[in-house]
């Protein structure tokens, strides 16, 4: 069953981590990602641009409105995901606590709905 591991984290710290940091964090994204590549259940991820460069669409009385990021004034936002293939939710729980975020972050674990 696929999974979507949403990643999420306070941009705001994020963009105060120094260069050092900011290297050990990409080098335990690339080792957790390889972990999952190496198991056979990582199908994809990406990290997502900052939420400031964002724009939503809604469609209100049929009329387009975009509006600039960003949105919510959250503690934490969705800075991206692993899209992972595993046998239950007990093993995407398994793979979400590895994730170098969840110790300051949240990851959130969701089921796709297969179309």
């Amino acid at each position: 069953m696929q999974y979507m591991l949403m990643i999420y984290s306070d941009e705001t710290a994020e963009a105060t981590m120094t260069e050092a940091d900011a290297q050990a964090e990409i080098a335990a994204y690339g080792a957790y990602a390889g972990a999952m590549a190496q198991a056979g259940v990582l199908v994809g991820g990406e990290r997502l641009c900052p939420t400031s460069s964002a724009t939503r669409v809604r469609i209100r009385s049929g009329k387009t409105a975009l509006l600039n990021g960003p949105y919510a004034d959250t503690r934490e936002q969705l800075g991206g995901y692993f899209m992972i293939d595993v046998p239950d939710l007990d093993a995407a729980l398994h793979w979400a606590a590895r994730c170098p975020t969840a110790p300051h972050g949240t990851i959130e674990v969701r089921p796709v709905w297969a179309m």
